[in-house]
């Protein structure tokens, strides 16, 4: 297995814990701030997991030039803030994330081993298509952590 099957794998599986973690919560459980005062809740980290794939497979590895997801005008917290109990929020929220993982993936596609060697800012850690990998794997890994303890707020569920 090289190293980009691996990443992949790993990225896979992690996307893979999110839906478990969400897997049957109503609209109101979903935008539970479960611990406060913070403003994280299972739907605030599904939008800002779709702004992440966005920002680092799409706008950075792609240099596609679109707006960023979920960030209005520079507004970072609105991604958690704007994440409401409302059926229709809810469905955007996952409808983005899903077809941003789906995007994500089509990127990777066109990418074989070598490519984790490019490196387009040598001053930057995440300068590189290795580190736009490893940064994502890093933010899910984090994430699901929170989600973790949000959903075990919510109805006592833990593990996978």
């Amino acid at each position: 297995m090289t190293e980009l099957e691996s990443m992949r794998r790993w990225l896979g599986d992690l996307r893979a814990s999110v839906e478990r973690k969400a897997e049957g919560l109503s609209a109101d459980q979903l935008a539970a701030r479960a611990v406060p005062p913070s403003g994280l809740s299972v739907l605030g980290l599904v939008r800002h997991l779709a702004q992440m794939e966005h920002y680092w497979f799409v706008l950075t590895l792609s240099r596609a030039d679109e707006p960023q997801l979920f960030v209005p005008d520079g507004d970072w917290d609105a991604q958690f803030r704007d994440a409401v109990a409302d059926d229709a929020v809810v469905a955007e929220a996952f409808e983005t994330w899903r077809s941003q993982c789906a995007r994500s993936d089509g990127v990777l596609d066109g990418l074989d081993a070598s490519d984790l060697e490019f490196v387009w800012d040598p001053d930057d850690r995440t300068g590189s298509v290795r580190g736009a990998l490893t940064q994502v794997v890093y933010e899910y890994a984090r994430h699901l952590g929170h989600l973790d303890l949000l959903r075990e707020a919510i109805d006592g569920r833990t593990g996978e």
